[in-house]
């Protein structure tokens, strides 16, 4: 098979816990976000905005509804015969037997037939469940410049969320001399993107090792990366300085949503320079009533709104009705909101169908989580820290 200097590994079978009846039928990557899309657009759409045409997807937890969406990866221009393309790799039993992933290196460390197939000079390890928007390209000539084995992507965060994440201390010429992973006491704010680019014959020592290792937890953040820099591999950090969020609790996925509203959003999806690529499916236009009213919105193909929308995602399939009401809030894929029923500051589940008047309370932390239990009687509520 041709040699490739790079390839990805998207580690794609997360179960996504934190954002509740979201993932209870699907995977993290695969939750619907943004109108049309699905998390792993994003990072998919990297790929191939970046000129990476091989992509080997990491599955488990769900994976029916991701492998079906993604395809032959032809939504993301990768269904490439012969030369690369985008694979789905889900656990799988071989002569010596078979067993789950049991971590974020593990699942890589098991199929480096796979990768070794293409030859890679570098491999690049990726979540599939980020949103943002990153030329890797740009970090693999820093990469190469400074001959690193290990490039890790990181930015800035408030001191308050550094304990969520991989935080590393780094020289003047940006050389990693510290990584602790989730630190109970942050010793700085600079914090592991989930994006790493290694040169692969480095990185598959250094596997190897972690899965003879007893008692290791198998992960990037908790073992390979300190373990490397303790060995003294030359290890760089990539400073990135645009939109990034880990849509990983329900109110950041609420507020990943939001930060695509206004006439300034944080992160535009309209960027011909940069495309959001998603398989889209064949759709009506959006219907507007004509008492209708719609303000600071996104709304998808497929949608009838006869009442009034502000500041909102609306998915496909979703119905307004008169005199609903609906402002701050995400209304995922089929659900209805019946005559005069009102959201504010709420999730609604996709095909929940909606008649009571739910009062989000944004500015307290308080979003409304309705799932398809919801009556009118008794809606469900969910405190989040937002």
């Amino acid at each position: 098979m041709r040699n490739k200097e790079w390839i990805a590994m998207v580690l794609a079978g997360g179960r996504g816990t934190r954002l509740g009846v979201l993932t209870k039928a699907v995977a993290k990557p695969a939750v619907p976000f943004g109108g049309q899309y699905r998390i792993i657009d994003f990072t998919l759409s990297n790929c191939k905005n970046s000129g990476i045409d091989t992509v080997g997807i990491l599955t488990q937890y769900q994976p029916l509804t991701l492998h079906a969406y993604i395809g032959n990866g032809a939504g993301w221009d990768l269904d490439r015969k012969g030369g690369g393309g985008v694979h789905m790799l889900p656990p799988y039993a071989s002569a010596t037997g078979g067993e789950w992933y049991t971590g974020t290196a593990d699942a890589v460390y098991k199929n480096r037939e796979f990768i070794e197939q293409f030859e890679p000079k570098y491999v690049v390890v990726l979540s599939g469940d980020h949103i943002y928007k990153m030329d890797y390209s740009v970090m693999l000539d820093q990469h190469k410049l400074r001959q690193a084995d290990v490039t890790v992507g990181v930015l800035e965060v408030p001191w308050r969320e550094a304990s969520r994440f991989g935080i590393m201390e780094t020289t003047a010429s940006g050389r990693i001399i510290d990584f602790v992973e989730k630190p109970y006491h942050p010793k700085g704010n600079q914090a592991s993107m989930g994006v790493y680019i290694f040169t692969w014959n480095a990185l598959k020592q250094y596997l190897m090792k972690d899965a003879a290792q007893v008692g290791s937890s198998h992960d990037f953040g908790k073992n390979i990366i300190p373990t490397m820099l303790a060995a003294g591999q030359r290890m760089y950090a990539y400073h990135f300085n645009g939109y990034w969020k880990d849509v990983g609790t329900l109110a950041s996925y609420w507020e990943a949503n939001m930060d695509l509203l206004g006439d300034s959003p944080k992160i535009e999806l309209d960027d011909a320079a940069w495309p959001v690529y998603s398989p889209g499916r064949s759709l009506p236009p959006h219907y507007h009533g004509a008492m209708a009213r719609v303000s600071s919105s996104l709304i998808a193909g497929g949608v009838t709104i006869l009442g009034e929308v502000e500041n909102s995602v609306i998915f496909p399939g979703a119905y307004i009705g008169d005199g609903v009401t609906v402002k701050n809030s995400v209304i995922m894929p089929g659900a209805r909101m019946e005559q005069n029923a009102s959201v504010d500051g709420a999730i609604v589940i996709p095909n929940t169908v909606i008649t009571a008047r739910m009062n989000g309370e944004e500015d307290s932390g308080i979003i409304q989580v309705v799932t398809q239990s919801t009556t009118q009687e008794a809606a469900v509520q969910v405190s989040l820290a937002v």
